[in-house]
């Protein structure tokens, strides 16, 4: 699991930006890549769902709490222009729309 960490940290790093990543190292497991844009420099990009998913494992929170940690704590924190992005993804539906 350590490797993990220490292979997507080195992932970022070779897009030679100073991409920031949350700590603890845990949130690692919640990247699921790098973005670029033209004129910006590359960043970390973190999948909402997991993120919430690691805060349950790594503390003593049930989901409302991970959910009030990880929007106060990390998507609302701006650590300058490496600020990493999250993704939010659609829930799913079983009921078919149309």
């Amino acid at each position: 699991m350590g490797v993990k960490y220490i292979l997507i940290r080195d992932f970022i790093a070779n897009f030679g930006t100073k991409a920031a990543v949350w700590e603890p190292a845990e949130y690692d497991e919640a990247i699921v890549g790098v973005v670029e844009r033209c004129g910006f420099q590359a960043v970390a990009v973190y999948d909402y769902d997991k993120l919430v998913e690691v805060t349950m494992k790594t503390g003593p929170s049930d989901y409302e709490e991970a959910v009030e940690y990880v929007e106060h704590n990390i998507a609302g924190c701006f650590v300058g222009e490496g600020t990493p992005m999250i993704l939010y993804k659609p829930i799913e539906n079983e009921e078919s729309v149309g």
